[in-house]
């Protein structure tokens, strides 16, 4: 790490006092690696863990030939080209109870989806095309020979690779994986993340506040966000701005977690005390973006436990974590591939001031108009500190670090939060 950063240093575009967001990103990323060690977990104990190793099918899917269609299984050989054919019903398959011998000429046997496709027959004519009196049933004709039917393994071959390492294991893969037998996985251990908050002014909920005091929400945010990715949280508490104390405190994170989060401490006046003891302790890769909010954001290693300083500004700490902490430690974690967030246009149906020169991330709301087209609205006074903007809102309107002020009724970019906030 020591090396690169060294590397960084001669760049041109290095500037650790005010890296685009892009740049950060992929600075982030060259530091990353999935954590060691796996674990064996019962398939129901898995759901939202990270495969470590593949899941190789040891059956073909479909087990059998099988009829995708209540119908009639019948030998194609036997339908006439043109006009009907009438055929004798031999019997019935059902799911779980094949038919007891073999379709022969001029017969018909009545099956039910994910029957057995029964011996000699090669197509199956659905109900709907079909008219059964007594034991005979009569077809028209334009039917294809192998119509209906799904084939053994046309799924899965047996000793093929159902899902590769970095999958992460969600409702349908429990389903995909049971529909194999397979009872375990061998998954990632889950990485470790242990976080503070810095400030001597900081309080926890339960507790009298006294002149000048406020209660520490940022903690719960930040647990939050870690719980929704599925990581193991070390809740350290309130650190107070003491050098001491905080070296202590990241010593001991860093000894018993993969990533260390701090909130606060970072901000103009306060960086070179926080980054001095960094330095002493590890690296420190960057410690601003031109970025708002979220600009005092420090990232770095304290021996072998990633740390990322996050603002004290309640807005600044969740939009820094969605855009730079939540795909590191997806990386961490084991996912793979790990995508960004996407962003999609709309039409935004107010003014946004914006001045050129860093990435802006307001809180808006998402709606669709009754013409079908998506619009934002932001959520009103876009303050680092005003926490509901973050629960008002539903999207992120990204304004990219050239663009300037924005006019009601042009397009913009959004990010949508449903299923991260």
């Amino acid at each position: 790490m020591k090396q690169l950063i060294r590397d960084l240093s001669c760049a041109d575009d290095y500037d650790p006092n005010s890296l685009p967001v892009d740049k950060a990103r992929a600075l982030i990323r060259a530091f990353l690696e999935p954590v060691a060690g796996a674990e064996q977990l019962a398939l129901r104990a898995a759901l939202g863990r990270v495969l470590a190793a593949p899941v190789i099918s040891p059956v073909d899917v479909p087990a059998h030939d099988n009829s995708a269609m209540d119908g009639y299984a019948v030998r194609f050989s036997d339908l006439n080209a043109d006009g009907e054919t009438a055929l004798k019903i031999a019997g019935a398959a059902y799911a779980g109870i094949p038919f007891n011998g073999d379709v022969r000429e001029k017969e018909a046997v009545r099956i039910m989806t994910g029957a057995v496709i029964p011996p000699g027959a090669d197509t199956i004519v659905m109900q709907e095309h079909a008219k059964a009196e007594g034991d005979c049933v009569t077809f028209g004709s334009g039917h294809r020979r192998g119509q209906n039917l799904r084939r053994a393994g046309e799924d899965l071959r047996n000793g093929q690779t159902v899902l590769g390492p970095g999958a992460l294991i969600r409702p349908a893969e429990l389903g995909l994986i049971a529909s194999l037998g397979i009872a375990e996985l061998t998954v990632y251990r889950r990485l470790r993340v242990a976080f503070f908050s810095t400030g001597d002014e900081l309080r926890s909920i339960g507790s009298q506040l006294e002149e000048g005091q406020i209660y520490d929400s940022n903690r719960y945010t930040i647990w939050g966000m870690l719980n929704r990715l599925g990581v193991e949280t070390i809740d350290m508490g309130v650190v107070r701005d003491d050098s001491a104390l905080l070296e202590k405190a990241f010593s001991d994170a860093a000894a018993m977690a993969d990533v260390v989060i701090t909130s606060g401490g970072v901000s103009v006046g306060e960086a070179d005390f926080v980054k001095e003891i960094l330095e002493r302790l590890g690296e420190v890769v960057f410690w601003k973006i031109a970025m708002k909010p979220g600009r005092p954001l420090a990232y770095g290693k304290i021996g072998n436990a990633h740390f990322f300083g996050l603002p004290g500004n309640p807005v600044s700490v969740m939009v820094t974590f969605y855009q730079f902490v939540r795909d590191a430690l997806l990386v961490l974690m084991g996912r793979h591939p790990v995508l960004p967030l996407p962003l999609l246009k709309a039409r935004c149906t107010n003014d946004l001031k914006k001045a050129p020169g860093r990435t802006e991330f307001q809180r808006g709301v998402l709606t669709q108009d009754t013409n079908g087209e998506w619009t934002v609205l932001a959520t009103g006074e876009q303050g680092s500190g005003i926490l509901r903007s973050m629960s008002e809102a539903n999207c992120f309107i990204v304004l990219s670090e050239a663009q300037g002020r924005v006019a009601a009724g042009e397009m913009v970019e959004v990010q949508v939060l449903e299923g991260l906030v």
